[in-house]
């Protein structure tokens, strides 16, 4: 006696394993996700200043490192002054309201902020403000 009867295939897929590695990469990117935010180190000048008011517009910040190197909001490094007046007059042609702000190093050398200050101010920045800490105790 044989059986003409055939096994039946199944139309549904076993989906614990893939919930099981998607927990896994869930917590592989909830550990390292913190690890990869970086940014530009810079030991700002202490000063006693009035802070500014914030703003829902993000501000057009001028970054100088100890070394000289230029870098716009943290992520993107101008390497020339051109480069700067160029990201600076694209970001003043669609937003006339957003504030430039110059952050340098304690140990860069004034030239060099003055240099990014006058990169703005060719790009047609009317106004530029530096950014710095407050001291200890204030």
């Amino acid at each position: 006696m044989s059986r003409s009867r055939r096994k039946r295939l199944m139309g549904e897929i076993n989906v614990v394993p893939y919930i099981d590695v998607m927990l896994v990469l869930l917590v592989i990117f909830m550990i390292t996700a913190p690890l990869l935010t970086e940014g530009v180190q810079v030991d700002l000048v202490k000063a006693s200043a009035k802070p500014i008011e914030s703003e829902e517009q993000l501000p057009f910040i001028v970054t100088v490192t100890k070394d000289g190197e230029l870098w716009v909001n943290e992520d993107d490094k101008a390497s020339t002054d051109a480069e700067l007046m160029a990201k600076a007059a694209a970001v003043l042609k669609f937003s006339s309201e957003t504030k430039f702000l110059v952050r340098g190093d304690h140990q860069a050398r004034y030239e060099q902020v003055v240099r990014a200050m006058v990169s703005l101010q060719q790009a047609g920045v009317p106004k530029v403000g530096l950014v710095t800490e407050s001291p200890e105790g204030s």
